[in-house]
């Protein structure tokens, strides 16, 4: 049964005023509630004063670009961040993920698809705490993050302690990009940072032993030029 959203408040954090509507619009359809900034300045206070469970933050702001927005919110809040922006670079999207933020979507963009991303990123508070002991468990996988062990329909799957390493911090964030940044910078160091091969191989050989569908895989989804995110497949 799908939880009411009634309770989860949304901030958006946008100087377009037909974009503001038009998400306040399709939000409080679905039972949310909507509080607007059309203002860095504005949406830092918002942030602060209203405790939103979710921000949508555009980039392009009048006052400020929105990526110190983020950092300053990174200062003091886990607050899921949504990045809704016009800009579409690997490069910029890259940035924005490494300073905080947990999703991008790019303008234009269709509302069904933000709203399921809305729904994803509501439930990162209470899939971040790994439920019972840092066990992940969906009746095909399970991941037991602290005996490091890996099964498949109950059958050990063995892991490189790179291959693990990679799995650890993509399931410790279910549902959120980890950038390919992140991924190499934690595993194979600071050294290792433009070494995306190294990255794109080990995933193949962890899909692999999983049995994924590589052509649609079921946990472990690639975000071109950006990164991964594993798709956490319980009953959501």
């Amino acid at each position: 049964m799908t939880e009411s959203p009634t309770s989860a408040r949304i901030l958006i954090i946008d100087d377009e005023g037909q974009i503001r509507r038009f998400l306040r619009i399709s939000l409080k359809s679905q039972g949310y509630q909507v509080i607007e900034a059309e203002t860095a300045g504005k949406g830092l206070e918002l942030a602060a004063t209203q405790t939103p469970d979710l921000i949508v933050l555009d980039l392009g702001l009048p006052d400020a670009d929105g990526q110190s927005v983020l950092t300053e919110l990174r200062h003091w809040s886990s607050v899921p961040v949504m990045i809704l922006s016009v800009r579409s670079s690997e490069s910029e999207k890259v940035a924005v993920l490494d300073a905080g933020a947990n999703d991008y979507v790019t303008k234009p963009f269709g509302i069904q698809e933000f709203l399921a991303r809305v729904r994803n990123l509501l439930r990162l508070p209470r899939a971040t705490t790994m439920p019972d002991a840092g066990v992940y468990e969906d009746g095909y996988l399970r991941i037991d993050l602290v005996k490091r062990l890996v099964s498949v329909m109950g059958e050990e799957v063995r892991l490189t302690r790179k291959e693990f390493a990679i799995l650890k911090l993509l399931v410790s964030s279910p549902n959120q990009v980890v950038t390919q940044t992140q991924l190499l910078r934690e595993v194979w160091g600071p050294t290792h940072l433009s070494d995306t091969h190294y990255l794109r191989n080990f995933v193949g050989r962890i899909r692999h032993k999983l049995g994924e569908d590589t052509d649609e895989p079921r946990y472990l989804r690639t975000e071109p030029g950006v990164g991964y995110r594993f798709l956490d497949g319980r009953g959501h």
